[in-house]
């Protein structure tokens, strides 16, 4: 255990340099971007060991898996949020055990988040999570209907807009990325300078194993990294 826990801080101190060496050439001030360990699959033994490595932001994918290791978690000073696909009826399993929901494409799954934010006296952090390349197998709202949807979602009491979310076409070349990453960020800022009530247009989330030193160039506030963290399947 002890060899694991050494080999995760070296993991997340290598990836906080890389972060902080890409916001720096980015001209940007490497408190900027903060660092999310996604734990999907992963046991809450070993994300305890991640958090005790130095991360304290966690990633959920799945509402169930939530669930089940929410209260073996060591949850003291770390923020948690909800990244998946989240269907309305998994709401409930949700909503108070996150600090944030940041996979929100539609009105009905504001609305639901909205509905048990009050019943359990909570304001959700959300983001709009943007199909940013067009793809039929990714959840988020098309980029020409984001600020109506902001619009709609903004008056809903129990949640707050904190910015926008995407997950770019990972078989793309890094070019093609770029423009997906720089698209986000003028997205971000057109809407940042409308000054919308409730809407607070200040993190943009993207930004994976592969590509975050590209979304950091282009705005990224929080980037989302897994098996760079964790190790592989046969590393464990």
């Amino acid at each position: 255990m002890e060899k694991l826990l050494n080999s995760m801080a070296e993991n997340v101190k290598r990836i906080r340099w890389e972060i902080d060496e890409a916001a720096i050439a980015a001209g940007r001030k490497p408190e900027e971007v903060r660092l999310m360990a996604v734990t999907k699959t992963q046991p809450a033994a070993l994300v305890n060991l991640a958090i005790a490595a130095g991360i304290n932001l966690l990633g959920e994918n799945r509402a169930q898996e939530l669930s089940e290791k929410y209260e073996d978690y060591d949850k003291e000073n770390v923020d948690i949020h909800f990244i998946g696909h989240l269907q309305t009826n998994k709401v409930k399993q949700v909503v108070g055990k996150v600090k944030m929901i940041e996979s929100v494409g539609s009105l009905k799954l504001a609305r639901e988040i909205s509905k048990f934010s009050q019943k359990m006296d909570v304001t959700t952090q959300v983001l709009v999570q943007i199909n940013i390349g067009d793809e039929d197998t990714k959840g988020g709202i098309a980029p020409s209907q984001v600020e109506e949807l902001i619009r709609q979602m903004a008056p809903l009491p129990g949640i707050q807009v904190q910015g926008l979310m995407a997950i770019p076409p990972i078989w793309n070349s890094s070019s093609e990325n770029e423009g997906y990453f720089a698209r986000m960020h003028e997205i971000l800022v057109d809407i940042k300078g409308k000054k919308i009530d409730n809407v607070n247009m200040e993190v943009l989330s993207m930004g994976m194993s592969g590509d975050f030193a590209a979304a950091i160039r282009h705005g990224s506030t929080l980037v989302r990294l897994g098996s760079a963290i964790f190790g592989s399947r046969n590393d464990q």
